[in-house]
């Protein structure tokens, strides 16, 4: 094997140990929404459902919480805690969940 073959084997492994270091990260993130959302943002009784949102509803939905425009005691304290990368794979993640 030269070495080129070699260097683009180890590319390949670190793109594909990246993605599914983002799929760990994004249900990681998620199991905190769980208290209130439901595991997967499966909700039950007085709390919405996470689970299928558009991704851009929920990154604008959050960015709301985030400056005080979409007033809500809980959900302002947490969505400052979240980076935009953070919201963004919560978004994927929430997404894809049915």
């Amino acid at each position: 094997m030269s070495l080129y073959q070699l260097l683009g084997a180890c590319c390949l492994l670190l793109s594909l140990s990246s993605l599914h270091a983002q799929e760990r990260n994004a249900a990681l993130l998620a199991s905190a929404c769980a208290a209130c959302h439901g595991t997967n943002g499966h909700s039950v009784a007085g709390t919405p459902s996470l689970a299928g949102l558009d991704k851009m509803y929920f990154v604008e939905q959050m960015q709301l919480f985030q400056t005080g425009q979409r007033p809500s005691t809980v959900m302002m304290k947490h969505a400052k805690g979240y980076s935009e990368d953070e919201i963004r794979l919560l978004a994927e993640f929430f997404s894809q969940q049915k």
